[in-house]
């Protein structure tokens, strides 16, 4: 796992330590020092962490004029056992949120589970990005099976054409119209 770093080809683009809105404002990155685990395995120092203690996130992007954020996770999603989602909402989304970001692509191909609680954050989450939305990309079959079992994709879009979008392959803003254009799809042509 320590070899799994957050992707880095979007940093011209944007660096969330030099955003002065982003909750990660300032950190000063180390390439050797490893501190963070899951599973008692070290990962990679270029993840943040943002209060739990299996789950590390990466803001990869974020355009306050377009109100759009795309978060990179690695980790266990555990809100059974650590209430992941609150810390997530309120100490990372809540700073976007309160800077005009209501579009959130989730990256999760390296989120390793989930354990689900209730679903009051998402919930609240989801009303708080009014005219936006949430989406997730490439996680896991299982744990998208989990997720849904928890209700959980009453607020967020996941699976089907967004299990495969390969995006690393596109430049932030054409990631956003091709997840838009998902969405859009889907309201417009309901099952």
């Amino acid at each position: 796992m320590q070899d799994i770093e957050p992707y880095y080809n979007w940093r011209e683009y944007y660096n969330s330590s030099e955003d002065e809105r982003s909750p990660f404002h300032g950190i000063v990155y180390s390439e050797f020092e490893y501190a963070n685990t899951v599973y008692n395995y070290y990962i990679h120092p270029q993840w943040d962490t943002f209060g739990s203690s299996t789950l590390y996130i990466k803001i990869l992007f974020a355009d306050y004029e377009k109100g759009i954020a795309i978060l990179e996770f690695i980790g266990e999603w555990n809100d059974a056992l650590y209430n992941d989602v609150m810390f997530l909402k309120r100490d990372v989304i809540e700073a976007f949120i309160g800077n005009r970001i209501n579009k959130f692509i989730l990256i999760g191909e390296n989120v390793l589970n989930f354990h689900g609680s209730d679903d009051c954050y998402y919930e609240e989450w989801f009303q708080d990005v009014e005219e936006g939305w949430i989406a997730a990309l490439n996680f896991r079959p299982h744990v998208s099976r989990e997720m849904e079992r928890f209700n959980i994709d009453s607020y967020i879009v996941f699976g089907g054409e967004l299990d495969d979008i390969n995006w690393r392959t596109y430049h932030p803003a054409d990631l956003l119209n091709k997840v838009e254009s998902v969405i859009n799809h889907r309201i417009s042509n309901p099952m």
